[in-house]
């Protein structure tokens, strides 16, 4: 068969059979500890069924636009988004109900559904990576304006935060697209002058990077700083900083100027501590949540609760009381898998993420092209950054922040751009192949 023809991805068929199964029998699992009885109909195995279908017509289809790339990511990402569709039926109060909106698993469904469609648009459409490079200050100027845009509209959903944009029956997160097209220009600059940013000048016994072209790095630490000021979105803050010192890095392999990046950001950090009281207050519950427990702590005392009642094996899919955790579909999905299919669970679920980031890392080091090369990096960062942000968060060896889990979490826009995330890495996975 001729190069760009329809192929049939085999291994990737065979590998969706797991995350399929486990839909189902997942299902099967929570209608049997919510109801008592293994009595069920086709209609009970709606969400499911279709999720099952569009696995196979997203395989069927990257073969039909003879995508030859990496046949592991997708069943790595159907996998985690498995998980999170269950654990969203899991929390949803019924089983069923009436309209599309009537329970938390069918909105998740209807969240996934758009996500798969971004996907395959996203292969269909962007066939090779380096035109995005042509649009270098476009992508910029898209995310400082909605950047912007929410910081002046922006609507509080009870987080202390202007995340949302309020668009009548939805409400989206615009915080979510930016950091793709932040990647999008920095892959862009740190490629146009790799060659700069790896020179230096001596001044005495001290090897300096060259100033003029630290202005990037100021500017994001700046950003970092006035997104903590103005939106308390510390996470983000954090996330965004972080993956721009990654690809710095990856771009011209100078250590300094990640050292010199986390001192920044450290030193704003400390700056936040004494002038902001909402930065000091979350410290504080992270540091002993038992100071308020049925307060501001009582979501990493939940959570704590909920890993030490998971044990190794867990209460049983169904059989857990993740409910307990306040928000626990957005920030605590970790917590609630960690509960109800225990230590073993947890560790299963972090293997993914682990998999699929050095999988990521893997197809960047294969690229040949430049700009493609860092751009991969910094997909794949945004991917492995959020998730030790958030289970770090979880688990509390780090402040909790806003992030959502990858693929688990609850909510739309988060899952959307992570799906964008995976239709470029397939099409950066093909690249790979020469």
């Amino acid at each position: 068969m001729k190069r760009g023809g329809p192929v049939v991805r085999w291994l990737e068929l065979q590998l969706l059979v797991v995350p399929a199964t486990a839909a189902l029998v997942g299902l099967l699992t929570i209608y049997l500890a919510r109801v008592g009885t293994t009595r069920w109909t086709w209609s009970d195995l709606t969400v499911s069924l279709v999720f099952i279908t569009v696995l196979g017509l997203t395989s069927i289809w990257l073969g039909i636009l003879g995508l030859r790339g990496d046949q592991l990511v997708l069943p790595i990402v159907a996998m985690l988004a498995c998980l999170g569709l269950l654990l969203s039926q899991r929390l949803s109060p019924t089983v069923g109900g009436s309209g599309l909106w009537a329970s938390l698993s069918q909105r998740q469904l209807a969240y996934l559904l758009l996500a798969f469609a971004v996907l395959w648009v996203t292969v269909a459409v962007v066939r090779r990576l380096e035109w995005i490079k042509r649009f270098k200050y476009t992508w910029a100027l898209g995310a400082s304006a909605l950047t912007l845009f929410t910081m002046l509209f922006g609507t509080d959903l009870g987080s202390g935060a202007r995340l949302w944009l309020d668009l009548g029956p939805i409400t989206v997160q615009p915080g979510e697209i930016v950091k793709v097209l932040l990647v999008f220009f920095l892959a862009s600059y740190l490629d146009d002058y790799r060659e700069l940013l790896t020179s230096s000048y001596r001044i005495g016994p001290l090897s300096l990077p060259p100033i003029p072209y630290l202005i990037p790095l100021v500017v994001m630490w700046g950003i970092a700083v006035l997104a903590v000021v103005l939106q308390n979105d510390l996470g983000n803050a954090l996330l965004l900083y972080g993956v721009f010192l990654v690809m710095l890095y990856a771009a011209s392999g100078r250590g300094y100027y990640v050292g010199g990046g986390l001192l920044a950001f450290a030193g704003a950090v400390i700056v936040a501590l004494r002038v902001f009281p909402r930065v000091q207050q979350r410290i504080q519950i992270w540091l002993n949540p038992w100071s308020d427990p049925t307060g501001l702590g009582m979501q990493p005392v939940q959570a704590d609760l909920a890993f030490a009642h998971g044990h190794i094996f867990g209460s049983g899919w169904g059989f857990g009381y993740p409910q307990a955790i306040p928000v626990v579909a957005t920030d605590y999905a970790f917590a609630a898998i960690g509960e109800e299919l225990g230590s073993l669970g947890a560790i299963a679920l972090v293997a993914l993420y682990l998999v699929l980031i050095l999988r990521g890392l893997f197809i960047a080091l294969r690229i040949r092209n430049g700009f493609v090369r860092l751009l991969t990096v910094g997909l794949v960062t945004v991917l492995g950054l959020q998730t030790i942000i958030i289970l770090g968060g979880n688990v509390r060896l780090l402040p909790l922040t806003g992030i959502t889990l990858p693929f688990v979490s609850a909510g739309g826009s988060s899952l959307i751009t992570n799906f964008l995330i995976v239709g470029l890495l397939l099409r950066a996975s093909e690249q790979a192949r020469g």
